[in-house]
């Protein structure tokens, strides 16, 4: 089923497009996924999010899908933040709801936000396996994954295989999803739908300035707050977890079992159901 396309121009001009769910007169919820994804990886939450009377909108970050690639090849924070309220201010303040990249960009939107008085960009944030800091060998497994095949694959099973391999866990990727996720070049061979400047800049940066920084963003956080984290995750541990809500005394938090740091693909029930209900207090109706 397709759904209505939007846009909007994020930071250094790029495009950023998205896929719409929902009436549009309903509160928004903004969709924003993690690194190397896209925005069919909400497809099953977007979906229920517009059931239960929402308007969401699931957007591709810069770099990744359909949009556009950064001509300066920049993916850091400072874009990724005008992006974020760009997205914010063509929806009226919505809620965010972000899944490892994309939640960090919403934690430091508003955390640097609040830090310069300005009011939240959002009306609410849902941080969906990510926190204030990350547990190293975690982000740097995604890394290994994400870099490890430069050259491509000859085909979608061998990339099949390969997520088989990655995400044990789970359920062989079909080839029809797959084929979303990845683009084939002119030499004939696939390769994941991301910018590979994207992970130029990961690969240059240290872990504790990419992921760890944030306490000070997650310390000066005012709108309402939810964490969800993957109970088997990797990349959250449950002592950051319980850290965060030290630091972040309004928020809200969920620990959904059998589920690792991609919580929403792994239990997408167990993780829509909760959220919903956050959504459904904080955003007025």
């Amino acid at each position: 089923m397709k759904h209505p396309h939007i846009e909007c121009t994020g930071g250094n001009g790029v495009r950023l497009v998205a896929d719409a769910y929902g009436d549009p007169t309903n509160p928004a919820v903004l969709l924003l996924h993690g690194g190397g994804q896209n925005r069919h990886s909400w497809g099953g939450t977007a979906a229920k999010l517009a059931k239960g009377g929402f308007y969401a909108v699931s957007a591709d970050m810069r770099g990744h899908g359909d949009s556009g690639w950064d001509p300066f090849g920049d993916y850091g924070m400072g874009v990724l933040r005008a992006d974020v309220e760009a997205w914010c201010a063509l929806l009226h303040r919505p809620a965010l709801v972000g899944a490892s990249m994309g939640g960090m960009a919403g934690l430091r939107t508003e955390g640097q936000r609040a830090m310069e008085g300005l009011p939240p960009a959002a009306a609410a944030l849902v941080l969906v396996d990510i926190a204030h800091r990350s547990e190293p060998e975690g982000v740097q497994r995604i890394v290994d994954f994400m870099t490890a095949r430069p050259d491509g694959y000859a085909s979608l099973e061998e990339a099949a295989e390969a997520v088989a391999g990655y995400l044990p866990h789970r359920p062989p990727p079909s080839i029809e999803g797959l084929a979303r996720n990845l683009r084939l070049g002119e030499d004939g061979r696939y390769r994941w739908h991301w910018d590979p400047a994207f992970m130029d800049l990961r690969r240059r940066s240290t872990v504790s300035t990419a992921i760890n920084d944030n306490e000070a963003h997650a310390r000066a956080l005012t709108l309402p707050v939810m964490l969800v984290r993957g109970r088997m995750s990797d990349v959250v541990s449950e002592e950051s977890a319980q850290e965060f809500l030290t630091l972040v005394p309004q928020a809200e938090y969920v620990d959904v079992g059998d589920a690792h740091h991609m919580v929403a693909g792994d239990r997408n029930d167990a993780f829509t159901e909760p959220v919903v209900g956050f959504l459904h207090r904080v955003l007025p109706h």
